[in-house]
């Protein structure tokens, strides 16, 4: 029973995060106007200095910010909705399904174009430990 709790929140250990699976009901949740963030890994693995990884659910019409850059690079995959995703300079369609890459500190964006939520789930990684 002690252990209990470690499965009921994002997997992060002293040395970093630890092998594991999280539900989405043991994933940190963040609420916000545009709609919210689900967090279920944060934190540094044996291999990467960083690991960040979750969902997002997007309201219609919303994006969660406008296009940015960060020094990880990212992978997003839409599993509910329809979307648009900003990569390359331009805005291309993202129905159910798509799933994007982009490299680090290359300008990106999502955004629900649909008239239901928007689900999709993103891991960003940065090298090094």
């Amino acid at each position: 029973m002690f252990l209990l709790p470690a499965l009921l929140t994002p997997a992060f250990a002293a040395s970093g995060l630890s092998e594991s699976t999280v539900r989405a009901s043991a994933a940190k949740v963040t609420k916000a106007d545009f709609g919210e963030t689900s967090v279920y890994f944060d934190g540094p693995t044996g291999q990467l200095q960083s690991l960040y990884a979750g969902s997002v659910l997007l309201h219609p019409g919303q994006q969660p910010h406008p296009p940015h850059q960060h020094p990880e690079e990212e992978i997003v995959v839409i599993a509910e909705g329809n979307g648009s995703i900003f990569l390359d300079g331009k805005w291309s369609p993202a129905p159910l399904g798509t799933m994007m890459y982009c490299g680090a500190n290359k300008l990106h964006g999502i955004r629900n174009t649909g008239k239901t939520p928007l689900l999709f789930y993103f891991s960003k990684w940065k090298a090094g430990a």
